[in-house]
């Protein structure tokens, strides 16, 4: 992980690819407790067997590696919550995006956490 940290127009540009990964991890996430479901069960499943359940795993690590790349922390993956490491009024904060949200609109104090989450002025 890098210690970058991103001006407000940087991590907007960034969005478009986040929103992708995102729903990547999301619609991963979906098949994979599907599929894991049907396997406990013993029930046939269109989505594949074993095999598949390591590929939807692969894909969710690959999105989470990609975000690790760029030095946005993934605060979890259901729901998909990523921070974008910034500052704002002399404060270390996190610029947050929440699954289903299209635009980057808020933010938190980095000692706050999500309980402290505001809107962008």
């Amino acid at each position: 992980m890098t210690d970058r940290t991103f001006t407000l127009g940087e991590a907007r540009t960034l969005i478009p690819e986040v929103r992708a990964q995102m729903d990547a991890i999301v619609a991963a996430r979906a098949n994979l407790a599907e599929l894991a479901f049907a396997l406990r069960s013993g029930l046939p499943s269109h989505l594949g067997g074993t095999p598949e359940v390591k590929a939807y795993e692969a894909r969710i690590d690959e999105a989470l590696g990609w975000f690790t790349i760029q030095g946005i922390e993934v605060k979890g993956i259901a729901p998909v919550l990523v921070d974008f490491p910034a500052f704002h009024r002399g404060h270390s904060v996190r610029l947050c995006l929440l699954e289903g949200e299209q635009e980057l609109g808020w933010y938190h104090r980095t000692e706050l956490g999500f309980a402290g989450r505001r809107r962008l002025p």
